[in-house]
């Protein structure tokens, strides 16, 4: 055997010895990153309030967002919607004769997971405190809001603390929210849970400003001028228990909130409950609520766009049915029976019917 052969066949020997290196891992492609979501909803609305018009209108609203993995612990939100500019609300009505509708910039903001227990996020931002029942008594389930917030959950134990920018202002200092949550998060018996928790949240520099949306007070109390008459600093307190009722999920809320910046008109609160819940074909849930909203209890520009017309100085039942048409599909109907404008002397019926048909794709 000539020298060449001998050292293939000592080369050919090496390799079947060595150990297999298992091939390297492909990289996900950038589209593997993204996850593309949204929704469309169709809605018949109709307004009953008493001295006005009746109102009957169609409205609608779209919206479709990405989140994007950057790494691992890192992620890149952003949804665009319906709506125009108005912060409480993505609805557009059909009207004004087949004009062009508006969509605005709704979420773009960056979570960064640091560790199991903290994660922070800045941006414009879903709103990263705790809403007990989805009750819109603060903040209105459309809200997102502009700033920066650190949630903590270790065992039982959870909390969130945020600082939002609400109004720059060049002449004068800005208007800031800064919010503060801590609460449990205990198992009771086999099948309920159980969330309870305090908060704190203030406006700087209010007194004196132009309401923070349209120029419109929305119930608060203001001045010969328009402005705000008062601050807002409040506490809350919530709490929220989710078990199964005879096989369907069965939910109990309530909520409570104070200004501690005026000596009248400076609570609301909240009761409610839920039973069932609509997520796929043939699901069904059913929710009632009472709110009462008085007139500087909170900030009227960012609660429930709808209880009352908008805003606070409210009070009333708010009742909600849901049905699962198909995996996605869902016909769904909201009947409010409020009265409103009480504590400025002209108070009056206020009852609003929504039916409602979604389209949900992700």
């Amino acid at each position: 055997m000539n020298l060449k052969a001998t050292a293939l066949s000592g080369f050919a020997v090496l390799l079947h010895a060595m150990p297999a290196i298992p091939a390297m891992a492909e990289e996900p492609s950038w589209a593997d990153r993204i996850i593309v979501k949204g929704d469309f909803r169709l809605r018949y609305e109709r307004i009953d309030e008493e001295f006005e018009a009746n109102r009957d209108r169609m409205r609608f609203r779209g919206r479709v967002g990405l989140t994007a993995d950057v790494k691992d612990n890192v992620k890149f939100v952003l949804q665009f919607a319906t709506g125009g500019d108005n912060p409480v609300s993505t609805n557009q009505t059909f009207d004004d004769g087949f004009s062009r509708k508006d969509i605005g910039l709704d979420l773009a903001y960056v979570d960064w997971t640091v560790n199991d227990v903290l994660s922070v996020s800045a941006g414009k931002m879903k709103n990263p405190l705790f809403v007990a029942g989805g009750a819109p008594l603060i903040w209105d389930g459309d809200l997102n809001p502009e700033g920066f917030a650190a949630k903590f959950a270790s065992g039982v134990f959870f909390g969130t603390v945020a600082g939002f920018s609400v109004e720059e202002r060049s002449a004068t200092d800005d208007s800031l929210l800064y919010a503060l949550q801590a609460g449990i998060e205990l198992p009771v018996g086999d099948s309920g849970n159980l969330t309870a928790g305090v908060g704190y949240f203030g406006y700087t520099d209010t007194v004196g400003n132009t309401p923070f949306y349209n120029g419109s007070a929305k119930g608060n109390s203001v001045d010969v001028n328009g402005n705000y008459l008062f601050d807002y600093r409040n506490t809350e307190l919530f709490a929220q228990f989710d078990t199964r009722l005879s096989g369907w999920a069965f939910r109990i809320f309530a909520q409570y909130t104070q200004n501690h910046e005026v000596s009248n008109q400076d609570q609301a609160y909240t009761l409610g409950a839920k039973l069932g819940s609509a997520k796929g074909q043939g699901d069904m849930e059913f929710a009632v609520m009472y709110q009462e909203i008085e007139a500087d209890a909170v900030i009227g520009t960012f609660n429930d766009s709808d209880f009352g017309g908008g805003g606070t100085d409210a009070d009333g039942f708010m009742l909600k049915a849901k049905y699962g048409l198909s995996k996605n599909v869902f016909l769904g109907g909201t009947f409010f029976v409020n009265d409103i404008d009480r504590f400025q002397g002209t108070e009056h019926d206020y009852n609003r019917l929504q039916i409602d048909l979604e389209f949900k794709f992700d």
